[in-house]
């Protein structure tokens, strides 16, 4: 039988729902990496500029998805644990030192760091759980990253177009290993109800990360501010990115403030295995917003382009789709009306070709409001009486 100490690094049902100041404190170092993804987007905005983007913000997401759902599972309170925090922690700084030279001659740095991370949290785990039945789950874990690492390794020291290949294929392994739950040898699967030990806690982690990334929708492009002082326009464009950004707030946290908190009360372990993968989307959104406004407001342009529109409609509208597929996997519905303003933003992104770039943010910041309004008149709908106050 495994120890009293061991059995102590799981999470109690009766733990503290807040995440520790060592959680949060790794979050603000994802603030960072977002802000350098979003940069390198907006520096080489056509499509192979933005596959190797995707590939570094899913690695960047990954770890920190993982490590949230550490922090739930097993006790962030105890030492062992916050080691690993730690290391992982350590790890995301290097590894978004080295960003800028992932697809360059030291994209072993930024491989070998990804792996680090993984496999090291995975070998502490199996040593600390040594007797518990938890041991097992670390195992498979540690299995699957191993094998998706071969592939991170090797990529790193092959030529650009065959590392982005291989990398790709390494974080199908990653995605898809956790998809079906890390199915390993003798081992089998992590038991469902292992993911249905997810607490409310999780839900925070998820929504406090997203508030974070929001904050990169201003941080960037003031950041990369060119030195050419405020013009209208220039000026404009900030007024827009600070009206999308609590738009995107907005549609995230109104009525999902405890919108995340039902659906793991309702459904943990589905919820669980459900939120890397939307709330990526959403991720991935912020990271696109982020960089079309630095194009907004440090741009040159007379027209927009076709690759620029892309990244400033395309950002808004990855959200919506990762919160609205986030819903309709909770709670089996889907919003029509952000189905409808998904299908107004696609349709009407070709005719912002031609005019200036600010206008494609106008454009996407009203149907932005549109879903906004939408959504109050909704809830409005739901709390009146006879409606249920559940939908979001």
């Amino acid at each position: 039988m495994a120890g009293e100490d061991t059995a102590a690094l799981l999470r109690q049902p009766d733990a503290p729902k807040r995440a520790t100041l060592l959680e949060l404190l790794l979050d603000v170092v994802y603030v960072a990496a977002l802000a350098l993804i979003s940069m390198r987007l907006a520096d080489d905005v056509n499509w192979l500029g933005a596959a190797r983007v995707l590939v570094l913000l899913m690695a960047v997401w990954w770890i920190w998805s993982i490590t949230a759902l550490l922090t739930d599972f097993y006790n962030p309170e105890q030492l062992g644990i916050q080691l690993v925090v730690a290391w992982a922690m350590f790890g995301s700084i290097v590894m978004t030192a080295a960003l800028p030279h992932a697809f360059r001659q030291q994209g072993w740095v930024f491989a070998g760091i990804y792996v680090g991370i993984h496999v090291g949290r995975g070998i502490v785990l199996v040593a600390l759980l040594r007797g518990h039945e938890a041991q097992a789950r670390a195992a498979r874990f540690l299995l699957w990253f191993v094998v998706s690492g071969v592939a991170w390794i090797a990529g790193a020291f092959l030529p650009s177009p065959m590392r982005l290949a291989l990398w790709a294929v390494a974080l199908m392994i990653d995605y898809v290993g956790a998809a079906l739950r890390y199915p390993t040898p003798r081992l089998g699967r992590v038991p469902l109800y292992q993911y249905d030990k997810a607490s409310e806690h999780l839900g925070e982690r998820y929504q406090q990360f997203i508030i974070l990334a929001l904050g990169d929708i201003i941080l960037v492009p003031v950041v990369q501010n060119d030195g050419r002082g405020f013009s209208t326009e220039r000026l404009g464009g900030l007024l827009l990115a600070f009206a999308t950004m609590l738009l995107l707030w907005h549609i995230y946290v109104y009525r999902a403030g405890a919108f995340l908190q039902v659906a793991i009360r309702r459904g943990p372990g589905r919820t669980t295995r459900w939120a890397p993968y939307t709330h990526m989307l959403m991720v991935a959104g912020i990271v696109s917003t982020s960089a079309g406004f630095e194009l907004v407001i440090n741009g040159s342009r007379s027209r927009a382009g076709l690759g620029w529109v892309m990244v400033v409609v395309g950002g808004p509208t990855l959200f919506l789709i990762g919160r609205t597929v986030f819903e309709y996997e909770i709670f089996g519905r889907f919003s029509w009306s952000r189905l409808l303003w998904l299908v107004v933003l696609v349709g009407i992104a070709p005719l912002l070709v031609s005019p200036p770039l600010i206008v494609a943010a106008a454009v996407t910041g009203v149907a932005l409001l549109g879903v906004g309004l939408s959504d109050a008149i909704r809830a409005k709908r739901m709390s009146a009486p006879g409606g249920h106050s559940t939908r979001s």
